[in-house]
């Protein structure tokens, strides 16, 4: 009897521990410890890329209002915003700085890339920006006619492609394609547009490919063995 009243007390106590006071038992609360959390600071490092200045030559004005820039040279003139994250600077020596306004990974993020964007116009509107392209297959040949770009390209008929505001396209030996300009987004927009008609095939390499591509070849499926 002794030992079953023993057993039950027990039980009691030890739904007590958390259920505080039951059928009349105080049991004292077991002490807990404070349980925290640690900040870990994350740090940002500079880009490589967006601390480096940009030299800006002679023929080349600067303009900067705020967060937007525009960039005139011989070839054209270009403009372009900033984020908050990053501000533009111009130095005593006439370079380019582009340098981040806030220590956060975004700030990083953006420093190189705007540095990037901020060079292309300066090299955009004072020497140019050029792609150039190659068809490969049999009968395939492309022209200028006008303000057009005509490419033969196995189809029923020719592709007309209208040559946008800006750009240029050359056509050597009815297969080699240069498209240049100032604006380098611009020039890499209408040659994709221009690959996408005919991309290159794995097998032969037939299609159109930039200059400087080079397509990893697959073997054809071997003939039946008799």
């Amino acid at each position: 009897m002794a030992s079953s009243v023993t057993s039950s007390l027990q039980i009691s106590n030890l739904k007590t521990v958390f259920l505080g006071e039951r059928n009349n038992l105080r049991v004292s609360t077991l002490p807990v410890a404070n349980v925290g959390f640690r900040r870990k600071t994350t740090e940002c490092k500079e880009s490589r890329i967006g601390k480096q200045p940009i030299e800006v030559p002679s023929n080349v004005t600067i303009k900067l209002e705020g967060q937007d820039i525009k960039v005139k040279g011989p070839l054209g003139e270009l403009g372009l915003t900033y984020p908050r994250e990053v501000i533009v600077e111009k130095q005593e020596s006439g370079a380019l700085r582009v340098r981040k306004a806030v220590e956060t990974r975004r700030a990083n993020q953006m420093h190189g890339l705007f540095r990037t964007l901020t060079d292309n116009l300066v090299v955009g509107v004072s020497k140019g920006f050029e792609k150039k392209l190659q068809l490969v297959g049999v009968g395939y040949r492309a022209m200028v006619e006008g303000n057009d770009i005509v490419l033969n390209l196995g189809f029923s008929h020719p592709v007309r492609m209208t040559i946008p505001n800006g750009l240029k396209v050359k056509v050597e030996e009815n297969t080699r394609i240069t498209v240049s300009g100032y604006d380098k987004s611009d020039i890499g927009q209408f040659a994709a547009s221009i690959r996408r008609w005919r991309p290159p095939e794995p097998y032969k390499g037939k299609g159109i490919k930039y200059a400087d591509e080079i397509i990893r070849r697959k073997e054809g499926k071997a003939g039946k063995k008799k």
